[in-house]
């Protein structure tokens, strides 16, 4: 009987952990339904300076990131691995793309 006294105040405190944990999700804005997931912050930092330049160079970004990215549907939760200043490292909880780990624009999370 002390045993179960002791694990089940244990158990509850791991589930209510994993819990807070998981309170994230993507957000999509200007009336979007999908967010890019790039596979790196590398790929990502890349194909936003192509668009940024505008032009032709912006035209290819535009481009690579439909290539490069994969889309996740708007308020697809997620798991927080690390945050810069740019965005952060996620990876997909749920939905058709559960599992998926890559890299999204920190105004895309919530």
């Amino acid at each position: 009987m002390k045993t179960v006294k002791l694990i089940a105040p244990a158990v509850l405190a791991a589930a209510l952990m994993a819990l807070a944990g998981c309170g994230h999700k993507l957000v999509a804005h200007g009336g979007a339904t999908t967010i890019a997931v790039y596979p790196d912050k590398a790929s990502f930092d890349r194909i936003k300076s192509m668009q940024s330049q505008g032009g032709p160079a912006g035209l290819i970004g535009g481009m690579g990131a439909s290539l490069v990215a994969k889309r996740v549907d708007n308020g697809t939760p997620i798991k927080i691995d690390n945050c810069d200043a740019q965005g952060c490292q996620i990876e997909v909880l749920d939905g058709a793309r559960k599992g998926l780990i890559g890299y999204v624009a920190k105004d895309t999370v919530d």
